[in-house]
């Protein structure tokens, strides 16, 4: 049984949730049902709302992740969501648990390609044909004797790209299997977390500012300091 929805947001135009382990924002080949489905019939239920309930779907997460995902209520709202996201008007920052120590922040350029057929990000030092350049920054949060807690901006948006990234560094997320960690974890999440998103309100032009719970495995590293 699913728990219910994490609603971090919900206006007219918009409704953030925090996303859970497993959730799938866009459908895929298990015919699962989708977090988007999901939350229709939340609002179908509670604002009592006839026939077809419009929800647009504006950025993803990956199954195994959790965190803020804002979707659009209104066609209005989706359109001018799409613009904040494709002209990087919005401010993300994740969280993600690694292996190994590391003690100072840096910034990260590689070149990824994505492969369809195992989907996953290939990396590369230099431009390659085919891959696109990515761009990140991170800071060190703690340091366990296993494991680092770092917080990352993304400056670019690339397929698997923190994922993929981190790994080819030689820090693989904490339960990320398909990217190099040691184990899975017994949910199969990965420990990585959309914490923050930050961005104009698209009709009322306010700053929204949301912040979603961190999940169990990072609780080992909690409270930051």
């Amino acid at each position: 049984m699913q728990a219910p929805l994490d609603i971090l947001y919900e206006d007219n135009h918009l409704i953030a949730v925090n996303k859970a382990v497993g959730d799938l924002v866009q459908g895929d080949q298990t015919g699962d049902i989708t977090l988007p489905d999901r939350i229709k019939a939340y609002i179908k239920e509670k604002y009592h709302k006839p026939g077809e309930v419009f929800l647009g779907v504006i950025h993803r997460l990956d199954r195994p992740t959790t965190g803020v995902v804002v979707f659009a209520r209104t066609s209005k709202g989706l359109e001018r969501m799409n613009a904040a996201f494709k002209n990087r008007a919005t401010q993300k920052t994740y969280w993600a648990l690694v292996e190994g120590r590391l003690e100072a922040g840096r910034s990260l350029v590689h070149y990824l390609k994505k492969n369809p057929k195992n989907n996953k990000a290939a990396v590369f030092a230099r431009p390659e044909a085919g891959a696109k350049e990515a761009k990140l920054r991170f800071e060190v949060l703690r340091v366990g004797d296993r494991y680092s807690l770092l917080e990352v901006a993304l400056e670019t948006g690339r397929h698997h790209q923190i994922r993929a990234q981190l790994s080819a560094i030689g820090h693989p997320i904490k339960g990320d299997v398909k990217y190099g960690a040691r184990r899975a974890e017994r949910d199969y999440s990965i420990c990585l977390h959309a914490k923050n998103l930050v961005f104009t309100h698209p009709t009322s032009g306010e700053t929204v500012a949301l912040s979603a719970p961190t999940p169990p495995c990072f609780d080992p590293f909690l409270p930051v300091r």
